[in-house]
């Protein structure tokens, strides 16, 4: 436990803004401890917290849908929406081979929902396209199969873009064949401020949408389902059925509401927040790397820069470890420029030249 005259919510002054292992990796900033202060305290269960019910509002209403649900992770904001929208077996989901639900989410959409997963290789290795939909969803109604009821798509993959006009074509495939449309969009903030599209246009074609407050946005905490008032009537009795009603859950949301304001921005378009340096910082690590002669595992879209180190000849261990010397806390090639590094962005550069030199050497 810290001193008593310890403050922890510095933001870019603590050590988020260089620690480049994820964008979850920020620092809380003064302006959430404050927020802290003004907050209401009463019970969410009963849906009686007006701070926690003003935030589902908001975002609901910048993701142009009807209602809102505060939950504890983007897991279980995945979690909770797939089994609201999964009710009657036999059922599949459809989703990225690379996606969270299927990799990091502890087998939680079978152990949770009972489905089927169908994990799907994207022809053009960035993103899925309705051709790889067509290919793999299961139509059929012969009682050996099973459905395709839900198709789950990731927006940011891998720090990647799948383009507004790709969802819309899935989306619509999905409504022909009555099939359920969730999205995973812990980080589709970054998605609509690269210029993909607005956060409405986005979720418009989605029955719920999951949206961190963790990643990129600096809440500490928390993220969001939005869908439809009669989902979201349903993904509340599930919240609660894995233990995940809260009773005075205010502190948090307001804290929420101050990332969603400072970080991604007040409009649909997240043209006034913060996030956008992130990207910027993420093209300038992209040309340093590449400017030495470094390759990438991907291209850069958002707050990723994908620096191959396999194909330099360094391990994992040894760029670990020269970050370390560095001041630099790094996990692997993977490099989240979130928008506390960017705001220290010439000094994390020439940090990260020192090691690339040495990588690259």
């Amino acid at each position: 436990m810290g001193s008593p005259q310890t403050n922890a919510w510095v933001g870019v002054k603590g050590p988020g803004s260089l620690d480049l292992r994820s964008d979850v990796m920020t620092v809380p900033t003064p302006s959430m401890l404050a927020a802290i202060s003004r907050c209401s305290l009463r019970d969410d269960v009963f849906n009686e917290d007006a701070t926690t019910q003003d935030l589902e509002a908001h975002v609901a209403g910048l993701a142009g849908k009807e209602a809102g649900l505060f939950v504890l992770s983007g897991t279980m904001g995945n979690q909770v929406a797939l089994r609201s929208l999964l009710v009657q077996p036999p059922h599949g989901v459809l989703a990225d081979h690379r996606s969270h639900i299927i990799v990091y989410e502890a087998g939680g959409v079978s152990s949770l929902t009972g489905a089927t997963v169908k994990p799907v290789v994207p022809n053009n290795g960035i993103h899925l396209t309705l051709e790889d939909v067509e290919a793999n969803a299961v139509l059929s109604n012969d009682v050996h199969a099973c459905p395709t009821r839900v198709i789950s798509l990731e927006n940011t993959l891998n720090g990647m873009v799948m383009p507004l006009s790709e969802v819309r074509r899935i989306s619509a495939f999905a409504r022909r064949h009555g099939i359920k449309m969730h999205c995973d969009g812990a980080r589709l903030w970054e998605a609509v401020v690269s210029g993909a599209g607005s956060l409405d246009e986005f979720c418009a074609l989605f029955d719920t949408v999951s949206l961190c407050f963790s990643k990129g946005l600096g809440a500490p905490v928390g993220s969001i389902i939005v869908g439809d008032k009669k989902t979201l009537d349903h993904a509340r009795w599930t919240r609660k059925s894995i233990g995940g009603g809260m009773r005075q859950p205010g502190f948090i949301t307001a804290v929420a509401r101050v990332a969603v304001d400072e970080t991604f921005g007040t409009t649909p378009d997240g043209s006034d927040g913060l996030l956008k340096q992130s990207h910027d910082m993420a093209k300038r690590v992209e040309a340093l790397w590449t400017g030495l002669g470094g390759k990438l595992v991907h291209p850069v879209h958002t707050n990723m820069a994908w620096v191959d180190i396999e194909a330099a000849g360094c391990s994992l261990e040894r760029f670990v470890e020269l970050g370390k010397e560095q001041g630099l806390t790094l996990g692997g090639g993977r490099l989240v420029t979130h928008y506390q590094v960017a705001q220290r962005g010439d000094e994390v550069l020439q940090r990260l030249e020192r090691v690339f030199r040495k990588v690259l050497a």
